[in-house]
Order: C-alpha cells, then structure tokens, then sequence
C-alpha cells in the first residue's frame, strides 16, 4: 500500500518536472510536505542553486508557530518564503508541487505567498 503511494507521488513529481524548469529570471519555487513539517526554497535550476528557503524548522518561524502541520504554518511559510524573495528581487516564480496533491497545506502555502506578493 505504502510503495503503491510513493510510486504514484513519483509518477506525479516526472510529470510536473518534465514541464517546469527554473531559470535565473524565472526561478521554480519547490514545496516538499512531510507529517510533521512543510519547506519551500525557490531554486534556479540553470545554476544549480537555492536562492532563497523557508521552513517550519526555521528559527523564525519556529517560536511563533504553535503547530508546525497546519494550515496556519503552511501559511505562514508562505508569507515568509514571498517576503525573502522580495528581498533578493524576484517576483515571478513558477510552482513545483513535487509530486503533491494541489489541496490542503500545499494550497495554503500557494495562496499565502501569492497574497504577499509573488506571482506565478
């Protein structure tokens, strides 16, 4: 049962990969979603780096965050992934749901960062 979710999640992470690419101008804005956690880091795949990252386990949003598996948390990496890429001027992204269901956390997360500014 396990090995069948985690085959599906793969088949849907080649499918979305396949058509999104980050660029220096354009860079893709990868979630991963665990039980316990969510991240977010915005990457440019033409040079092979993080631009910028935000997490749950981050030191700053670690003491404000009563839970770190809601939609509050979800959210909240969302406004903070949207206000560290403001810093470094970048304000187009495209989105990498790695394979996850566009529902729940990861839609949260989506819709936070759009509110604080980033557009994809």
């Amino acid at each position: 049962m396990a090995s069948q979710r985690v085959e599906k999640r793969a088949a849907r992470q080649a499918r979305v990969r396949r058509k999104v690419r980050g660029s220096d101008q354009v860079p893709r804005l990868s979630v991963y979603r665990s039980l316990h956690h969510i991240y977010a880091q915005v990457i440019s795949d033409e040079s092979g780096r993080t631009l910028a990252a935000a997490s749950t386990v981050s030191a700053d949003l670690r003491g404000e965050l009563k839970a770190a598996r809601n939609l509050n948390a979800a959210r909240a990496v969302g406004r903070m992934i949207a206000a560290r890429c403001r810093d470094k001027g970048i304000s187009h992204v495209v989105f990498d749901r790695n394979g996850f269901l566009y529902h729940g956390r990861i839609k949260a997360l989506a819709e936070a960062a759009r509110e604080a500014g980033l557009e994809f």
